[in-house]
């Protein structure tokens, strides 16, 4: 089975085919992903109209890139998979058009696949986790713990009831004037800061649950900058508040994933997995504090390459296979949706805003 796979819900157009067999061997025959941060840059995050504007520019090229570096022919492909939502419309929209037009062209089944559970299901390909697993997604829009038994089939434990915590990452990045996105600035300040030097909160730690809550923190951050004598922030008072808010969060995801771990076990007793997938999986010093935790509850950490970390293409092809392997398409009437929850039946957390 051979499938394209296309993303284009947030700031990255990305592409990439998969070739995988009935024996579970799977390979990226192509991986192209065209990263928009240098056009949002000037902004400090993300601007809908630009990103969608760029990926109608460049979501061709991007496609026609990874066919080649897969040295393949659209009439080779099995299926096409693209991202039908969650996230920005104009985008999203983009993505499924152009990949219901090559589904229509070369008459090829049509995948339209949740963002998320791509997101979900990458470490199956990468580690050939088995179901089920406990999944902790943390990106710059969602921040989740979701019981995963299998394609489709996700339970909600615990979501943010206000900010995700990569928005809390690029707006602490904004204020110490490191730049967009927030996460890698951050992390490299924080190498050579004082983690103790600035007392900053851990929002719901230690509260039932495993909700997440980041404006507090981001709050906390402003009020600590702002009680620093007047003037132009000092190379070490940034290094100190980027290590002390990457503290804080780490304390925080850590403690929630703690708790997350034993209701988890509470449904899936044989359950050994805890996989993180999102952007701000990349961050290594929340890599630390996981396989610490999970080296403590016995448990496995599986945590896709960096690369797919992100955004990309691979993670939607692969979606797509997998859905594919359950005999499930979509027809080419599917409505790209902006919203899109892997747990339908999910409460909605107190306070929670769209993000959730």
């Amino acid at each position: 089975m051979i499938v394209l796979g296309i993303e284009t819900s947030c700031d990255e157009t990305a592409a990439a085919v998969i070739r995988s067999d009935d024996n579970g061997r799977s390979e990226i025959l192509a991986d192209v992903v065209l990263s928009q941060i240098e056009a949002h840059r000037p902004f400090g995050g993300i601007v809908p109209e630009v990103a969608a504007r760029a990926h109608l520019e460049f979501a061709d090229r991007v496609v026609k890139q990874a066919m080649a570096q897969a040295g393949l022919s659209f009439d080779q492909l099995d299926a096409v998979a693209a991202t039908g939502g969650p996230g920005l419309i104009g985008g999203v929209i983009v993505g499924v058009m152009t990949a219901k037009a090559i589904a229509a062209a070369y008459t090829i089944p049509f995948v339209a696949v949740n963002h998320l559970e791509g997101h979900a299901l990458t470490a199956r390909l990468t580690n050939r986790v088995e179901f089920p697993y406990l999944l902790l997604l943390v990106s710059g829009g969602h921040s989740q713990l979701l019981s995963v038994r299998g394609v489709g089939d996700y339970t909600r434990l615990g979501t943010t009831i206000d900010d995700a915590v990569g928005e809390a990452f690029d707006k602490t990045a904004k204020m110490l004037g490191l730049g967009y996105p927030g996460g890698p600035p951050i992390e490299a300040a924080a190498r050579s800061g004082d983690a103790t030097r600035f007392e900053l909160p851990r929002p719901l730690r230690g509260k039932p649950g495993c909700h997440f809550s980041f404006s507090g923190l981001k709050a906390a951050v402003k009020r600590a900058i702002d009680a620093l004598p007047p003037g132009e922030l000092q190379a070490q008072d940034v290094n100190d508040m980027a290590a002390s808010f990457q503290a804080a969060v780490t304390d925080v995801i850590g403690e929630r994933t703690k708790r997350a771990i034993h209701i988890f076990r509470e449904q899936c007793p044989d359950a050994k997995t805890l996989v993180v997938a999102g952007g701000v999986a990349a961050n290594t010093a929340l890599r630390s504090r996981l396989e610490e935790i999970t080296s403590a509850e016995g448990m496995a950490l599986a945590a896709p390459p960096l690369r797919l970390c992100t955004d990309n293409g691979a993670m939607i092809a692969w979606a797509g296979i997998e859905r594919l392997r359950l005999g499930q398409s979509d027809g080419l009437d599917f409505a790209p949706r902006p919203r899109w929850p892997l747990d339908p039946d999910a409460p909605k957390a107190a306070g929670a805003g769209v993000k959730a």
